[in-house]
């Protein structure tokens, strides 16, 4: 009997709360590790809410902090802070397993349950080693990260040591799209070198799109194709999610030009620097929280624009939350076929099941009603403007990390609520709403239909 199947017997839970219960479990002892003085700087007292929402943020690879970083923890505790990082960015469930596999122990039936809910997997199929693969795909991602940021960092810092903590912090905390940083000043100190925003922007990338991407894309540089079919074919899953993906990249991107042209912030600068800035900005909506500059520097139309890309977040089974690219573009899709009067959705050769649009509806309305609602309470208990708090819950839900400078600030109620925000925005809106599910029972009897008026 595993460990996996013991859990299931003593608790009785579904798979779903068991999955939560996880993460709870995580929190708990995430809080419990970054309390630990020796992590701390001399003379640092955690409150116990702020040791929580600390946790919260980095096992939702959120990165919104109520404390400076930089400030709070020190080298010791830079690298504990990473280690949750990586149970929060790659999942629970995916470094629970390998430390089980190597303990010599089998992935019971109960095991791969678990396993297919973290990832967001349709089958129980080859689950184990979907696993496996993508946990050496993003530690072959962060160490590349690490190699290349540490040794370019040589130039920045007097020792090779501080060049390899910051690499190293710099290059998990880009591919979990965690948003923390020990620079006490995100990425601003190197808004002049490109190089170290573009890799920051490839590591974001690769973290953000989704596992699934990932591991087709190696099939195909490999030649892994299948026996009888010598052109790979990539998955309905890959095509959609990736062409979302860079399109709200690329919308954002020309956005953000086009309404900060006669800004104040972008009135000084090159027009190479005003891509830059904008580019990365963009990218970092996806889900990254890493930033450039201070974004309160933004007018209000392009702040309110960045709300909706953090809402909608990063791809399905990625370190990302919000509602999901592929949420987002069936929703587009859904629309636009229903306006053309058609009844089924068609795209790149297959055909969407009707289930997945009502699905991803349920997505969006239920986020919305979510955030909707704490928006209101915390304008109701917090002294900012609506904006400030709009971003704020929508950084939050997203697992973004962006925020106008108002964390630090917020009342302990309000702190609860992005603590909530953030945790929704990791476990997903369909884990959210099964924690409230019952047992599921076919009808034994059904009423006559009718038609209701809509719109």
């Amino acid at each position: 009997m595993n460990i996996f199947t013991k859990i299931f017997k003593v608790s009785h839970l579904s798979t779903i709360r068991i999955i939560v219960l996880l993460y709870v479990v995580a929190v708990t002892l995430s809080t419990v590790l970054l309390s630990i003085p020796f992590f701390h700087n001399e003379g640092v007292d955690l409150s116990f809410i702020d040791l929580l929402f600390t946790a919260v943020s980095a096992i939702s690879v959120t990165g919104l902090t109520v404390v400076s970083t930089a400030d709070t923890f020190n080298a010791a505790g830079s690298i504990a802070l990473s280690f949750v990082l990586q149970f929060g960015g790659i999942g629970i469930m995916t470094l629970g397993t390998f430390v089980w596999i190597i303990l010599g122990k089998r992935i019971g039936l109960r095991g791969r349950q678990l396993i297919q809910i973290d990832q967001n997997r349709a089958t129980l199929s080859g689950i184990v080693i979907l696993l496996l693969k993508i946990l050496r795909t993003v530690l072959l991602i962060e160490l590349v990260g690490t190699i290349i940021l540490s040794t370019y960092f040589l130039s920045y810092f007097d020792t090779w040591q501080e060049a390899l903590l910051h690499g190293f912090f710099g290059a998990v905390s880009a591919t979990t799209n965690a948003g923390f940083d020990i620079t006490g000043s995100s990425l601003i100190p190197f808004a002049d070198d490109y190089f170290v925003q573009f890799v920051n922007i490839i590591l974001l990338t690769l973290g953000a799109i989704g596992f699934p991407v990932l591991l087709e894309l190696q099939d195909f540089l490999r030649g892994d194709y299948s026996k009888g079919n010598p052109k790979h074919s990539f998955s309905l899953f890959t095509k959609l999610t990736t062409i979302t993906f860079f399109a709200l990249i690329l919308v954002g991107w020309l956005l953000i030009l086009v309404m900060e042209q006669n800004a104040p912030f972008f009135a000084d600068k090159t027009w190479h620097e005003r891509l830059a800035y904008s580019l990365f900005q963009s990218v970092t909506t996806r889900n990254g929280g890493l930033a450039t500059m201070d974004v309160s520097e933004f007018t209000t139309a392009t702040l309110v624009m960045m709300c909706v890309l953090m809402f909608i977040g990063a791809s399905p089974s990625s370190v990302g939350g919000g509602i999901r690219t592929t949420t987002f573009a069936i929703m587009l899709l859904a629309i636009y076929n229903f306006a053309k009067g058609r009844q089924r959705i068609k795209i790149f050769g297959r055909e969407l099941e009707n289930e997945d649009v009502i699905r991803s509806f349920i997505v969006i309305t239920t986020a919305g009603m979510v955030c909707v609602t704490a928006i209101i309470l915390m304008s109701y208990i917090e002294p900012f403007s609506l904006l400030q708090i709009t971003f704020e819950v929508s950084s939050a839900f997203g697992t973004t990390g962006l925020s106008l400078g108002i964390t630090p600030e917020l009342s302990t109620a309000g702190k609860c609520i992005i603590i909530f925000l953030m945790f929704v925005g990791r476990i997903g809106i369909f884990s959210f709403l099964f924690l409230m599910r019952g047992k599921v029972s076919k009808d034994s009897y059904h009423y006559p239909k009718e038609k209701v008026i809509i719109g």
